[in-house]
């Protein structure tokens, strides 16, 4: 085997991004090592990595990137300059991996791992629980079995039933495994935290894992056989879920629903004729008159139920590592929000009275200086109780609708005036009622958000209010890292306020959110620096999101300041903390006074949910959301994994026969994407005088 050289791209981190170096495959030493330049390449490697044991992977986002991830844990995230040369450098380091892998295990005999003799011993708190059922029986469980079947000449049309029982049966036997494990003493010799156990039990959930994603391409494979080749462009129909795994997260506790694990979700029928992706993917045009005021109210549970899932935490930290991207890893379902995230989305609008007062504003300084305060009081909302749960990872397709009705008179007593020292305090909403009678003498701001990528997961959502000539546009990808005991989550890509009156565009990006103290009271803060920019007027803002330091300091502290760039001059700025009480001193000595926990909030208007579109989020996810709501976790869980599995298949079916996902109100342009009738390309955009 000749050595393989040449130049790659390799992504660094989020700040540096993607970098040239010189890569050199070393067949013979098992080694992958890159270099700055070709020149350098007599000199010590930047970076090596053992192949024996590496799993090489091509990547999903595109035909040029694929990862190498060594046995060490250390990973390579690599991009050629095109498909045919990312085939090469992949066959090639497939084929030096296996043989140094292939080496290793003929040069070493096995090693007898800790765990494994201790947990076949007969004094282990595993075997006193169950003998017939310790660590060496469960790995071997199936072989025996499998040889069995193999050995038969033809097997029956429902050979898959019998696999179902094996499955089911390993499973039976990993689940008390794990029960075993964690009914060990926290400390002592033998712990339930111990290193290898945790690896057991990691390495178990994983071979499970995997076993089930081979089974249901074998149910793919007998159910295209029965129905012959699928035709390019169609979509297949749903199978039943994947045998599921147990429910890990209870931790040896008693499971009433694990009776009902063996059998498919019941789904009604109209859903699942809507979740096969057979439905139109045509742009819908909402009746206003359909929707009315949201009175769903999904309180968030308080801290017991978090103490009680503790360990559940523990055993999920037991298999991260410091910096790994969450993206693809489950959480546990009781850690969920009773919502999507399309939906929170929507919060950023809970103030459609300040939004609308931007473009009310008579210079552009003035309208700067609105979209900034506005912009700081639309995060509290977003928070549906003092514990940080995440919201449902939206499906793709996926799609939310809601708007709000504003009367005209309430968005112009909120207009700045030129008087002293003030303050926005407390307005009652008014009732629906009132607002059917108001009619002509409401504003009415529109709002829809789609799912429009699954890898990377990129939401797209749109607003406007038709009337003032004023609509913003925003794409966000969400990318989660483990950071220890806090969770991080960095919101990748920015939005468009357009105010066609003035013909003016504000650009902006979203801070970071953090989850803290994931163990004991977990809670939300955000952080980072953010930038608005209106290319037109020169105007700009700088604001801050300040992070808690380690000793002392205040919570959810923000600080920014609107400047103008031309003269360098602060026209306005602002501190004090984005979920209470944010003071704005501008450059003329006066000072305003927002308290958020005061600022009343106008509810949204959405559809009942039999009006609704299969896809819209709240009757998508209503079976999760409804068991979630009655604390039945275990259906839940069922609930979610049955739609992701879908999302997978149907992903998976369409990269077979190479048919690209349509979306239906986003078009992507750029880097970015953008709705597909924006008021911008409606109503012309006038150029007024100043």
């Amino acid at each position: 085997m000749e050595n393989v050289y040449g130049y790659l791209m390799k992504y660094t981190n989020l700040v540096t991004g993607w970098q040239y170096r010189f890569f050199v495959l070393n067949n013979e030493a098992g080694l992958l090592e890159y270099f700055v330049n070709e020149q350098s390449r007599n000199q010590k490697p930047r970076g090596t990595l053992q192949l024996a044991g590496a799993v090489i992977s091509p990547s999903d986002e595109d035909s040029h990137t694929f990862t190498v991830n060594a046995a060490s844990g250390e990973q390579y995230k690599l991009r050629a300059t095109d498909a045919k040369e990312r085939q090469h450098w992949v066959s090639r380091l497939q084929i030096c991996t296996q043989h140094h892998t292939e080496a290793i295990g003929k040069n070493n005999p096995p090693l007898k791992s800790r765990s494994f003799s201790l947990a076949s011993s007969g004094n282990s708190p595993i075997s006193q629980r169950r003998p017939s059922q310790n660590t060496i029986s469960f790995f071997n469980v199936g072989h025996s079995k499998l040889q069995s079947v193999s050995k038969r000449a033809n097997l029956p049309p429902d050979h898959l039933v019998e696999v179902r029982e094996m499955m089911s049966h390993a499973e039976g036997q990993q689940r008390d495994l794990i029960r075993g494990i964690e009914c060990l003493p926290a400390s002592g010799h033998l712990s339930s935290l111990d290193q290898d156990l945790l690896m057991l039990k990691a390495t178990s959930m994983a071979t499970m894992n995997c076993l089930n994603d081979c089974f249901h391409i074998l149910q793919l494979q007998h159910a295209s056989h029965q129905k012959g080749s699928l035709p390019s462009g169609t979509t297949i129909e749903w199978l039943e879920p994947k045998i599921p795994l147990s429910n890990h997260y209870k931790n040896g506790a008693d499971q009433p629903f694990a009776t009902e694990q063996s059998k498919p979700v019941a789904v009604p029928e109209e859903q699942c004729v809507a979740e096969s992706g057979l439905l139109a993917r045509e742009p819908e045009e909402i009746n206003a008159d359909d929707e009315v005021e949201d009175t769903c109210d999904n309180k968030e549970d308080d801290l017991g139920a978090v103490e009680e899932q503790r360990s559940v935490i523990l055993h999920l930290l037991s298999q991260l590592k410091l910096g790994m991207d969450l993206t693809r890893v489950v959480l546990p379902t009781f850690i969920l929000e009773k919502r999507s995230l399309l939906e929170m989305y929507a919060d950023f609008m809970s103030h459609p009275d300040l939004f609308i007062a931007i473009t009310n504003g008579a210079t552009a300084e003035d309208r700067m200086i609105r979209f900034v305060e506005y912009y700081l009081t639309s995060f509290h909302e977003g928070r549906k109780g003092a514990i940080a749960k995440k919201p449902y990872n939206p499906i793709i397709g996926e799609t939310f609708h809601c708007s709000w009705r504003m009367p005209k008179s309430e968005v112009a007593s909120s207009v700045i005036n030129s008087s002293s020292t003030q303050a926005i305090t407390n307005h009652v909403p008014p009732s629906e009622e009132a607002l059917n009678q108001m009619g002509s003498d409401c504003y009415t701001v529109r709002f829809v958000a789609e799912q429009v990528s699954h890898h990377p997961p990129v939401s797209g959502f749109y607003a406007e209010c038709a009337e003032r000539k004023m609509c913003v546009n925003a794409h966000v990808w969400t990318k989660s890292k483990f950071l220890g005991m806090s969770i991080g989550v960095t919101m990748v890509g920015e939005g468009i306020l357009s105010l066609l009156e003035h013909g003016e565009e504000y650009t902006f990006s979203l801070p970071c959110a953090y989850a803290r103290s994931i163990l004991t009271v977990p809670w939300v803060e955000l952080g980072g620096k953010v930038n608005v920019n209106c290319a037109k007027t020169g105007y700009s803002a700088s604001i801050t999101f300040h992070t808690k330091p380690f000793y002392g300091g205040k919570l959810h502290r923000v600080t920014g300041e609107v400047k103008h760039n031309i003269t360098n001059t602060v026209v306005c700025r602002v501190q004090g903390e984005w979920n209470s009480v944010l003071e704005f001193a501008y450059s003329s000595g006066e000072t305003k006074y927002v308290d958020l926990t005061k600022l009343a909030v106008t509810k949204k208007r959405v559809r009942p949910l039999e009006k609704q579109d299969p896809f819209e989020s709240r009757r998508l996810w209503k079976n999760v959301t409804d068991s979630l709501r009655d604390s039945e976790i275990d259906k839940a869980t069922e609930h979610k994994r049955t739609l992701e599995e879908r999302q997978r298949t149907e992903e998976r079916h369409r990269t077979e026969t190479g048919t690209p996902w349509k979306t239906k109100y986003f078009i992507k342009e750029g880097d970015g994407w953008v709705y597909h009738k924006p008021l911008w390309k409606i109503i012309p955009t006038t150029q007024p005088a100043e």
